[in-house]
């Protein structure tokens, strides 16, 4: 029994950053649709990301202060520099592209381009030599087979959309809401192609940053809160009315809730922990499987339109 207990408990220190980069996609999958309820409920993208970040950096505080308060290094001018733009690069810039293409598009094309992570990731991670590739090995060949793969699939998925998939079923929940949605397909891919390369420069930031700074709580509550002060600031600039600032009590404070606790603090926590101890290229190996989750959540629940060459690529490029 005790061999058997400690067979288990050593499987499961080698799989907990897996597991854990699983309920990362699966949490990821959820939030894009309540995000897409909100904005289809009137919100504005910029104030949503504002308020997001915002309620994150409260949740995580008191996390991060009480468990973290003997591991915490020197805080310097350097290092909070550092820091404003690791917050640039993964929240508020990123983040506003990325949430603004959703009005364009949809919860499914978006997740199908964030399969670009791993791959820009990965070439960025070699560029700077995080990682390294022999071309006469199968593990490297296949490497660069399948970042090849992957960036060719998304340029299909972002220039070409055939026919619709008919569907014989009535959608067994529905996103109410009168926003514009699917009005520039090819502006909201660019935007979101465009995030995606800000976010693979931020996955290889932090393992820089991690190293100087290991206190996973304190720095995800530190890019919480400068991420949405720097959304602040960009909001009150493009954002002139009071009545956009104002939420009520529905879908718009729940979304706002669930991006900020576990979409932006649980999540970017996680996301944090496994690329200490993995690496930044092991956790964007995961984003292909929110493709799946959302693709066939918006298919078979939410009753969304899909398009066929856009989706069989979508899914095959995500199983690769």
């Amino acid at each position: 029994m005790e061999s058997e207990a400690c067979r288990l408990g050593h499987s499961y220190k080698r799989f907990r950053p897996h597991l854990l980069m699983v309920l990362v996609q699966i949490g990821n999958s959820i939030l894009y649709f309540v995000t897409q309820a909100a904005f289809n409920h009137g919100m504005k993208p910029d104030v949503y990301v504002t308020y997001r970040y915002i309620v994150a950096g409260l949740a995580m505080f008191p996390f991060a202060y009480f468990l973290e308060r003997t591991i915490r290094p020197r805080f310097t001018l350097a290092l909070f520099a550092e820091i404003i733009v690791l917050s640039l690069l993964g929240v508020s810039l990123p983040f506003n592209m990325f949430l603004a293409s959703l009005t364009y598009t949809s919860p499914t094309l978006l997740a199908a381009v964030a399969n670009t992570l791993a791959s820009l990731t990965f070439v960025i991670a070699l560029v700077l030599r995080l990682e390294v590739v022999n071309l006469r090995n199968p593990r490297g060949l296949a490497k660069v087979l399948g970042t090849l793969l992957s960036l060719a699939g998304i340029t299909i998925m972002t220039l070409y959309k055939g026919p619709i998939i008919k569907k014989y079923w009535h959608p067994l929940i529905q996103i109410q809401g009168s926003a514009a949605t699917h009005e520039n397909w090819l502006k909201g891919s660019v935007l979101s192609v465009a995030s995606c390369v800000t976010w693979s420069l931020w996955y290889i930031m932090q393992a820089f940053t991690l190293k100087r700074y290991p206190a996973q709580l304190s720095l995800t509550t530190w890019m919480c809160f400068l991420g949405g002060a720097q959304s602040a600031i960009y909001t009150v600039i493009v954002e002139h009315k009071r009545a956009a600032w104002t939420i009520g009590f529905n879908i718009d404070f729940w979304s706002t809730v669930y991006a900020g606790v576990v979409g932006s603090g649980l999540i970017i926590f996680l996301q944090l922990w496994c690329t200490k101890e993995k690496g930044p290229v092991f956790v964007t190996m995961f984003t292909p499987l929110t493709t799946i989750l959302v693709a066939l959540i918006a298919y078979f629940i939410l009753g969304e339109k899909l398009y066929m060459g856009l989706n069989k690529c979508t899914l095959y490029y995500s199983l690769l």
